[in-house]
């Protein structure tokens, strides 16, 4: 099974995909509406980094914790909760008067649901479909991430020159609401992939999976180049203001192509190799930025880099060929968590660097320093990569 028409022939497949459809929808609504609001307020670069970015800081201190809810937890009631909780976050932002700290009150409250429910989608993804397929199909996902970021940033650049932020929220509240119905209308209640008590199984398992040498190197390949990359993305808003929605469509125009390319395209003989080159061309980009591109040259930049992204895909081919039935929703789940974390910590990191430049151009230096550790952490975790190239090892 090697082609979309095919994969959408799952019936499974297509209410996951639509539920991901909306689920990513609000995220980018509710995301680019957060971030407009708190620069508009404070003023602050770095708070705008962390509004954007911030969140999965929260869901790293309560992953140690709740991950394993992944597994626990029967997967339809998982996504269904994700859902609620998305719509009720979205809703307390529209509420008038608030202050940053209780809006980011407010976005820690999602990441805590979503800590225990982190690795849900990408587990059950691997039920629907035979694993020959799971890259066409987690590439196909992935549509919906680029599509959405395309379609969600694009559209919301425009109502915010019309509408508050406030319509965003409630935009986003509405689409929650129908990723949930269609969770719970379209999939399968399957039971829980796995038995026990929450936070011991959540600790065991993560110093299993974290102190593999197979794959300790892939997570870490998963989410540190991953993630300072991100931190050039966390100052858009500060680097082209009104147009940032512009650079984040197109970044999302860029990983959309990688993920049709490397996904439907390229072998997965070659797709494995091109881990390194694709991190490499991720960072690369953002060298240019000092120069200060006008908004359609940065715009270009922006999705060639994200182009870069799609040596996620045959990482993941490499955690599922690692990992075992029982434990993959957790481990999905460590991979989500840790990808976050390192994106969050990307923005507070460039956000803080951009204040402490302070210069009219520091959005551009901070992103070209943040590429310049990407490139350097590829290089150093080269080594230990190769210890999951080959298929012996596999944590249970």
């Amino acid at each position: 099974m090697t082609t979309y028409r095919a994969v959408f022939g799952i019936r499974e497949f297509r209410a996951l995909f639509v539920a991901r459809l909306f689920t990513m929808t609000a995220v980018v609504l509710s995301s680019l509406a957060l971030g407009t609001v708190m620069f508009r307020e404070t003023g602050s670069p770095f708070l705008t980094a962390v509004s954007l970015f911030g969140g999965p800081l929260v869901q790293l201190v309560t992953a140690r914790y709740l991950l394993a809810s992944s597994d626990l937890l029967r997967p339809r009631t998982a996504m269904v909760l994700m859902a609620v909780v998305a719509t009720t976050t979205a809703t307390l932002q529209t509420l008038p008067g608030l202050s940053w700290w209780a809006r980011f009150l407010i976005l820690a409250g999602g990441y805590v649901a979503m800590a225990a429910t982190s690795g849900t989608v990408l587990a059950l993804l691997s039920d629907i479909v035979p694993k020959e397929t799971f890259v066409l199909a987690r590439a196909t996902m992935n549509i919906t991430v680029g599509g959405m970021q395309i379609i969600g940033n694009g559209v919301g650049a425009v109502l915010l020159v019309v509408f508050s932020p406030s319509w965003l929220f409630g935009i986003a509240a509405l689409v929650s609401v129908a990723a949930g119905v269609t969770a719970r209308i379209g999939l399968v209640d399957r039971p829980p992939r796995a038995a026990g008590k929450v936070v011991e199984r959540s600790r065991r398992v993560n110093r299993e999976l974290l102190t593999s040498p197979v794959l300790r190197p892939l997570y870490l390949m998963m989410w540190v180049p991953n993630g300072l990359v991100v931190g050039c993305e966390a100052l858009f808003i500060p680097y082209a203001g009104n147009h940032a929605g512009y650079l984040l469509a197109a970044g999302a125009v860029g990983m959309l192509a990688g993920d049709v390319v490397v996904g439907r395209f390229v072998p997965e003989a070659l797709r494995d190799r091109l881990v390194l080159p694709l991190r490499g061309l991720l960072a690369v980009p953002f060298l240019v930025f000092p120069l200060s591109p006008p908004v359609p040259v940065a715009a270009v930049l922006v999705g060639l880099s994200a182009f870069g992204y799609a040596a996620s895909l045959p990482l993941q081919e490499r955690l599922v060929r690692h990992t075992g039935d029982e434990v993959r929703g957790q481990a999905f789940g460590l991979s989500s968590t840790g990808l976050m974390t390192g994106q969050a910590l990307g923005a507070v990191l460039a956000g803080g660097l951009a204040q402490l430049l302070g210069a009219p151009r520091a959005a551009g230096w901070a992103m070209a320093v943040m590429a310049l550790l990407s490139l350097l952490v590829t290089a150093l975790l080269r080594g230990g990569l190769r210890r999951s190239a080959h298929p012996e090892h596999q944590v249970r």
